[in-house]
């Protein structure tokens, strides 16, 4: 049987995609050359924005289409809601599974993604991941260095460590750093997502003086309002953020700072919206990913009005990209 993944969302989702890949292979699965030849497809899902959503369901219906009528089996990061919607349309839905023990099929020969923890016990209003993948939950340090060991060996010369909230591993972020930076080879030591509350003084330290360990840090900011970030339920206020950021620059002068940055949240007013903008111009960013605001069934947030209306969103987003 020939199988064939689409992905869909974060770098998590594209690790456990890897990981599918190898659970189907050990099957004796073999990878289609394309779409239309494959007997399996299993479609890895992000429900996080209804935007990815509708594009499952439009990709959905044009395999549909094709003159080989493969099987299709859901994945990934799925809300209840969607359960239900996509359950007449696919052959089956599996939940996302713990797949940190097996062995990742790796698509660049360069570049690994090695997820250290999934969840998250943070709860941000807007956000579904608590719902989709449950709490925290990290893997056993000595694993995670045996797979990175195995990956420096096969000569992969970037390593990225993966979570929703990365840096709130629980068998200590910053130590687990340091230890992989002291393994030898010749590689780089990435890491994604960081929540500003778990950027902590010892982790900004040990980045500072880790040479594998890369200073480009990725640190969401979400709103540059109070206001905003408290209906958030983001944990720290804009005068928090810029004072981690003045420390993290001390320190680490090199360091590239990108963020992500919600438009249109529940009752942004345009002053609120000036705020972010102001923000972005003091911190200078080396990037910023910019979305605008969708609801999410099971939220917190689903429970406020969604009333800024598309335009506006889209205006306030364009302002923020046309800035980098």
């Amino acid at each position: 049987m020939k199988y064939h993944i689409i992905t869909y969302g974060c770098q998590m989702n594209e690790s456990d995609s890897e990981r599918i890949a190898t659970q189907l292979e050990k099957q004796k699965h073999q990878l289609a050359k394309n779409i239309k030849q494959a007997d399996l497809i299993v479609i890895n899902v992000c429900s996080v924005r209804q935007s990815a959503i509708n594009r499952v369901y439009d990709k959905i219906k044009k395999i549909r289409l094709f003159s080989k009528k493969p099987k299709i089996i859901l994945t990934g990061c799925i809300l209840e809601k969607d359960k239900k919607q996509f359950k007449e349309k696919v052959d089956k839905i599996k939940p996302i599974s713990d797949n940190f023990k097996i062995k990742t099929n790796c698509q660049s020969t360069k570049q690994a993604l090695v997820p250290i923890m999934t969840g998250c016990n943070n709860f941000c209003s807007y956000c579904a991941v608590p719902y989709t993948r449950g709490r925290e939950k990290s893997r056993p340090t000595q694993e995670i260095i045996k797979e990175v060991k195995n990956l420096i060996k096969n000569n992969y010369k970037e390593i990225t460590l993966l979570g929703q909230n990365v840096n709130s591993y629980q068998n200590n972020f910053p130590k687990l750093l340091k230890t992989l930076n002291h393994l030898p080879g010749n590689f780089e030591i990435n890491f994604m997502t960081s929540h500003p509350k778990d950027m902590s003084d010892e982790l900004i330290s040990i980045i500072a003086s880790s040479k594998k360990v890369s200073k480009n840090i990725h640190l969401p900011v979400q709103s540059g309002d109070n206001k905003i970030l408290k209906k958030m339920n983001r944990g720290y206020t804009v005068q928090d953020y810029k004072k981690l950021i003045k420390k993290i620059r001390q320190q680490i002068p090199k360091a590239k700072i990108s963020t992500d940055i919600i438009v249109g949240f529940p009752d942004e007013t345009e002053k609120q919206f000036q705020n972010t903008v102001k923000l972005v111009k003091e911190i200078r960013f080396s990037q910023s990913y910019v979305s605008a605001y969708s609801p999410r069934p099971g939220t917190v947030a689903h429970k406020f009005k969604d009333n800024i209306p598309s335009g506006i969103k889209k205006r306030r987003k364009k302002i923020l990209l046309d800035m980098f």
